[in-house]
């Protein structure tokens, strides 16, 4: 970890390049939700919570369940989901609401969404993936077998199969966000990690609660990340 990384390189405007042209791609709410805060673990608990409720409830209860969803698929308190048009459930799905899921995402056969999640375009919850207080930015993919609670998944992520982002400490204390030589507090007890835009994981990779993942980063399998891991390079355990 690099001792020189600064706070700015880990605000929601540089994990999620909101002032370059990918981010035009994004829904005005959820650029206006990205915006609103400095720092993305601000944006995570209530904040988050707030927003899905309020994303759904903009949408007519007779027009909420507008996609794909298959007979199979169970959904729980599904007056508090949207499934936009050109979205997917496929069989054998649970789906809790609050939950918002955008046109052309999918959410595959064993997948569990826990609610307080929003899943904009594009984005994939494959099998066997857990979901809880999750936002999904545009094309990110926990495709295999993923826990992704009170987690940030920027543009273009993909997460190896059997990913882990741990949200709780074993002493259950808040999580402290550790940027370089600085200590922040995240004033959260659960916080997962954040990913920015293109950050991917191998396979059966550990994110420590309070995790960031800069643009591009790289979290190598079967290793446990912690603190910022930095853009294009690859997190080394310290006994290599």
């Amino acid at each position: 970890m690099n001792q020189k990384i600064t706070t700015a390189e880990c605000s929601n405007q540089a994990l999620f390049q909101l002032n370059e042209p990918v981010a035009q791609k994004l829904r005005i709410p959820i650029y206006d939700f990205l915006k609103s805060k400095e720092y993305p673990w601000e944006l995570l608990g209530t904040p988050l919570a707030d927003f899905v409720l309020q994303q759904v409830s903009a949408i007519p209860e007779s027009m909420r369940l507008k996609g794909k969803i298959s007979p199979q698929a169970f959904l729980e308190n599904k007056e508090l989901i949207v499934v936009e048009e050109g979205a997917t459930i496929e069989a054998g799905a649970y789906v809790s609401g609050p939950t918002y899921i955008e046109s052309g995402a999918v959410i595959r056969h064993g997948a569990y969404v826990r609610g307080q999640v929003y899943i904009c375009q594009g984005a994939v919850v494959g099998h066997t993936s857990e979901l809880k207080g999750a936002l999904l930015l545009n094309d990110a993919k926990a495709a295999h077998f993923a826990y992704v609670g009170d987690t940030i998944l920027g543009i273009d992520c993909n997460l190896g199969a059997g990913t882990k982002c741990a949200n709780l400490r074993l002493d259950h204390g808040q999580v402290p966000v550790r940027i370089g030589a600085t200590t922040l507090s995240s004033n959260l007890k659960k916080f997962g990690a954040v990913f920015g835009n293109r950050a991917q994981t191998g396979c059966n990779a550990v994110t420590n609660p309070g995790t960031i993942l800069c643009p591009g980063a790289i979290l190598l399998p079967n290793t446990t990340g912690q603190g910022v891991i930095e853009t294009r390079s690859a997190f080394t355990p310290r006994n290599q």
